[in-house]
């Protein structure tokens, strides 16, 4: 098949957060399997993309379009992407494609492709990676592009992927028949982790002692994912043991002042690191040697989660966020709370056997029911279907 994912961000431009990666993992996989895989993304990252513009450049076998951005500060501000050239393509390319996957569908790039599969009678698919209801920040922002926009390209749309029950949910919400939604969640490339590194490397490289233990936070240092309450929880779990280390690592995205100044002001800077964002053997070195993971707030069905799970490291996280029962299996879940989050951690920092137990659960999990070979097979049957029984 000839197929089209559409992201407003693409490789290498992980910093956007854990889409960017799917969008890539799922394009790889599909052009392994023989697909002609097609990427209509932009420039606009922390900052402009180093790459060709408005022409399609081959990444590992993938044809991808970096639209430029008229302002790559709507881009990082407001997750607003202007790529005005898109036009010129769509016109002459629509028609050469069997199926469009639209990731995100409140992007200025999801309104375009839609005008104009909707145009030339294309199908595609709506995967909205958590984002279904406008429920954080700029919201009224949100419910204006839906009223223009965004319910029409939901209504439209031949299936939408939902990472969770709770996304299903949400679609329902804005008005989607249940037989119109799919569950597929998101997956991981488990071959990276088979033979995982000694522990020990992310601790010499930040000069860590072997008997600190690590609480690591990865990702987006946003307001929204409650890393204030990490440090605050970790201010207290100080009072009961000494040897602990919080590493905080991840991209600004518009809260790391803030959260040093909380740091400060708690007196934690010996006990605080923040690495700024990490990659690849390094990234797998941090989960490696750390003890736990904590994500307090999140939405969809984060890849950090599997990531963690995939390096042997328990999970603790709140239930700030959509239900993913399996979390249950690899980790703690608990209420919102300081107090509670502190008491999780603290539990599992402290019972070695539970550490291990949990760790092991985890990496089993992740290479038998989350792997992108597994996930990759569901998206592209849906595919098949959809193709099949477009009018």
């Amino acid at each position: 098949m000839n197929i089209l994912q559409v992201s407003q961000s693409f490789y290498p431009c992980f910093d956007a957060g854990g889409v960017v990666r799917v969008v890539y993992e799922i394009s790889k996989e599909l052009t392994a399997k023989g697909h002609n895989v097609t990427v209509y993304t932009t420039d606009g990252c922390t900052k402009r993309l180093k790459v060709e513009k408005n022409v399609p450049i081959p990444v590992e076998g993938i044809k991808v379009y970096y639209f430029s951005n008229l302002s790559n500060k709507l881009k990082i501000k407001l997750k607003i992407t202007t790529p005005y050239h898109l036009f010129k393509i769509i016109k002459k390319e629509i028609k050469n494609y069997d199926i469009i996957h639209i990731h995100e569908h409140r992007t200025i790039l999801a309104v375009i492709v839609h005008h104009y599969a909707k145009k030339n009678n294309i199908p595609y698919i709506v995967q909205a990676h958590g984002s279904v209801l406008p429920f954080y920040q700029k919201t009224i922002l949100k419910k204006i592009f839906d009223k223009l926009w965004g319910y029409t390209i939901l209504k439209d749309a031949s299936k939408v992927i939902a990472l969770t029950n709770n996304e299903l949910e949400q679609y329902k919400k804005m008005g989607i028949k249940e037989e119109k939604i799919v569950i597929i969640p998101n997956g991981i490339n488990f071959s990276e982790y088979s033979n995982l590194p000694k522990k020990g490397n992310f601790r010499k490289r930040y000069g860590i002692e072997n008997n600190e233990k690590i609480i690591l936070y990865l990702g987006r240092l946003h307001n929204n994912k409650g890393i204030d309450m990490v440090i605050k929880s970790f201010s207290k779990l100080l009072n009961e043991c000494l040897n602990i280390k919080l590493i905080i690592a991840g991209p600004n995205d518009g809260n790391l002042i803030s959260l040093k100044k909380l740091v400060e002001n708690l007196k934690l800077k010996d006990k605080v690191l923040f690495t700024g964002p990490i990659y690849q053997r390094e990234k797998i070195e941090a989960y490696v040697d750390a003890d736990v993971f904590v994500s307090p707030s999140f939405s969809g069905f984060p890849i950090t989660f599997l990531e963690s799970c995939a390096c042997g490291t328990p999970i603790v996280t709140t239930n700030k966020g959509d239900k993913l029962d399996w979390l249950n299996n690899v980790g703690s879940i608990v209420d919102y709370d300081e107090y509670l989050l502190k008491k999780a951690i603290n539990e599992i920092l402290t019972n070695e056997d539970l550490r291990n137990y949990l760790g092991e659960k985890g990496r089993i999990l992740v290479k038998e029911e989350f792997d992108w070979i597994s996930i990759c097979k569901k998206i592209e049957d849906l595919y098949v279907y959809v193709v099949k029984n477009f009018d």
